[in-house]
């Protein structure tokens, strides 16, 4: 019970990467808050937690807005007066509208770099001081093997990920005598929805079947599984970890060694 009675906030906790994390916390003996837009997805989680016997509490929030990342951090404090742990999972690919640089959409720029960007930014700086405060904390942004290298396609999304790699290190350096870390991880081809979704473009683009496309994204010539990345999310999470500090590691079959 490596997480045991610490309280873990996850955004994104709907599915994929955040679903699995949540359950590894709630495993390791942590109360876990996810939040999604979709009420459905986070209950489901939720309800997971809780047969392993944590609590578990859904909160619907569009962090994409300031509004509602501002409304979801108060209701976070209005069911744990302390925070232990916060994973900045909740994104947006670039699969959803993949385009070049001179083609892309202003708008779409726009609303990725909000959610990946900003919104990690914001929740940081709420959950941060109490901390800092109470002397132990650790913070996990899901950056991406695109945040280490140019992604075709995907400008926002490479742009976010290579941003929130510096939001880590920058404010691993203000904490590092506080007791709290700050970390990222770094996944490569993870199964979830949200990859689909561009190996179907690219898929499509190259004309070339969606197995083939699959097999070339890395050495393993797989795709990881979300309990991959949950796994390295407890290690960071932990106090096995209390030296590490300001690091992006790569989960990507060998994708980028970097």
């Amino acid at each position: 019970m490596q997480l045991n009675n610490k309280v873990a906030v996850i955004t994104g906790g709907g599915r994929g990467i955040g679903q699995a994390i949540a359950l590894a916390f709630a495993r390791e003996g942590a109360d876990v808050v996810v939040s999604a837009r979709t009420a459905e997805e986070i209950e489901k989680t939720v309800k997971k937690v809780e047969e392993v016997g944590r609590r578990g509490v859904a909160i619907p929030a569009d962090l994409g807005q300031r509004k509602g990342a501002s409304s979801f951090i108060g209701q976070v404090f209005s069911h744990f007066p302390a925070v232990h742990i916060l994973v900045n999972n909740a994104g947006i690919g670039s699969g959803q509208n993949p385009k070049p640089l001179v083609e892309y959409d202003d708008e779409f720029w726009d609303v990725t770099i909000s959610l990946n960007l900003t919104t990690p930014y914001l929740l940081m700086k709420a959950f941060l001081p109490g901390m800092v405060e109470q002397g132990w904390g650790r913070i996990i942004n899901m950056s991406s093997v695109a945040g280490k290298q140019g992604f075709p396609h995907g400008t926002a999304y490479s742009a976010s990920k290579h941003g929130l790699i510096g939001l880590t290190r920058t404010a691993a350096i203000e904490v590092a005598t506080s007791g709290v870390t700050v970390n990222a991880i770094c996944p490569g081809p993870v199964r979830t929805p949200m990859l689909a979704k561009r190996l179907q473009f690219t898929s499509e683009l190259n004309g070339v079947p969606l197995e083939e496309i699959e097999k070339s994204l890395n050495p393993m010539q797989r795709l990881l599984d979300p309990e991959e990345i949950a796994a390295m999310a407890v290690y960071l999470a932990s106090d096995n970890s209390k030296g590490i500090t300001g690091q992006s590691y790569n989960i990507s079959g060998g994708s980028v060694m970097h």
